[in-house]
């Protein structure tokens, strides 16, 4: 029997043994719950009836987390859709990556939390300074970061993927274009990074946030950093402004250790998946591992229970992103984004058209009682379907 090619199908054969061996904590048992039940039985069953035609379907749906390289297709969608009125026309923007240095990596073993939210403050630290420098852009700069924790091999790599309008929001209300290939110097911009960083962990340190790690070890390891150089790379996005910025967000938004497309076999030597070899001029290539080898460093990459790992800062953050937008569109003498049809993006959502006849719209006409108890009736069942 051919063995299914997917990560769900990874987890079925191999994740008992390595549980078997190793353990898991409570936070790896929820997450490997939902992507083995994910559009089984156990995410519950529900039922649709065409409004115009006499056409049918049942299914069972999707378990929404974000792990799941099933579910996240359709969320970088949405996500996408929103970020698009938040895009600048005729402002450059500036694709930045943040990469904690390889020998901090460990700690996301023992304090995720503390080393993911340390390169988070460090690095917009770094863009908001920059900005604000009267030589540079002298105001308020925006930026959009998600954090990514995986190399191509499912190793551990831990790095922010910053999206990054070309100026700043000035004090007299006015915008600082950036100007140059480059929207800052980046070795500049490493070295203050590498300072910002080291510094947030020493603080973390002495408020007792990092208590498994010997204090020693803690000064021997930042002092190595400080002595390396850290990793900063910029280039500008190019390209049909709009359509490309908003394929830069969804790009990177809700994209996961590994997808299912990228795994090629599954069998009892182990799992063979692409990968791109980018110190090798980014040559494709196929890794093979063993199972239990691909379950350990794909659960490398599960983020503590809640954490954010998409987060807006400056003039993009949520609180007051649509008041300095728009001054900022003011200055640009842009016009407003056109609005989008909340009412008729719900509505699809809600009922999606049948494919059928495509003329009505397909309605929930059963739900099994796991479905009511997970979700409650009737509550986001269609868009949860894959």
């Amino acid at each position: 029997m051919a063995e299914s090619t997917d990560l769900q199908g990874v987890l079925e054969r191999f994740l008992p043994a390595y549980a078997a061996h190793h353990g898991l904590d409570a936070r790896r048992r929820e997450v490997c719950g939902h992507l083995l039940g994910c559009r089984t039985a156990a995410m519950g069953a529900v039922s649709w009836r065409c409004d115009a035609c006499d056409y049918q379907h049942s299914g069972y749906l999707a378990c929404r987390d974000r792990h799941c390289p099933g579910c996240q297709q359709r969320a970088s969608r949405r996500w996408c859709e929103r970020e698009a009125a938040s895009v600048l026309e005729a402002v450059t923007y500036y694709h930045v990556v943040f990469t904690v240095p390889h020998g901090l990596n460990g700690w996301a073993s023992c304090h995720p939390e503390v080393l993911y939210r340390s390169l988070f403050a460090a690095a917009w630290g770094t863009v908001k300074a920059f900005a604000a420098d009267p030589r540079r852009l002298d105001g308020e700069a925006g930026m959009s970061a998600v954090l990514h924790t995986w190399g191509q091999r499912l190793e551990r790599h831990v790095h922010l993927h910053c999206l990054i309008p070309g100026g700043a929001l000035g004090a007299e209300g006015r915008w600082h274009a950036a100007r140059g290939h480059y929207l800052f110097p980046v070795r500049a911009l490493a070295r203050h990074y590498r300072g910002r960083l080291v510094s947030a962990l020493r603080a973390e340190a002495r408020a007792g946030a990092l208590a498994a790690l010997a204090p020693a070890q803690i000064d021997a390891r930042l002092a190595e950093v400080m002595a390396a150089e850290a990793l900063v790379y910029a280039k500008p996005c190019l390209g049909d402004h709009s359509a490309r910025v908003v394929e830069y967000l969804g790009r990177y938004s809700h994209r996961i250790a590994i997808s299912n497309a990228r795994i090629l076999g599954v069998d009892t030597e182990g799992v063979r998946f692409r990968y791109t070899d980018r110190r090798d001029g980014n040559r494709p290539k196929v890794a093979c591992l063993t199972g239990e080898e691909f379950v350990r460093r794909y659960l490398l990459h599960v983020l503590p229970k809640g954490f954010m790992r998409i987060r807006h800062f400056g003039f993009l953050a949520n609180r007051h992103r649509r008041v300095k937008l728009e001054a900022i569109r003011a200055a640009l003498a842009q016009p407003p984004p056109a609005e989008a049809d909340t009412d008729a993006t719900a509505d699809a959502t809600a009922h999606p058209p049948c494919p059928a006849c495509r003329r009505g719209h397909l309605h929930v006409v059963h739900l099994s009682p796991r479905t009511a108890q997970i979700r409650g009736a009737g509550k986001d069942v269609a868009m949860d379907t894959g």
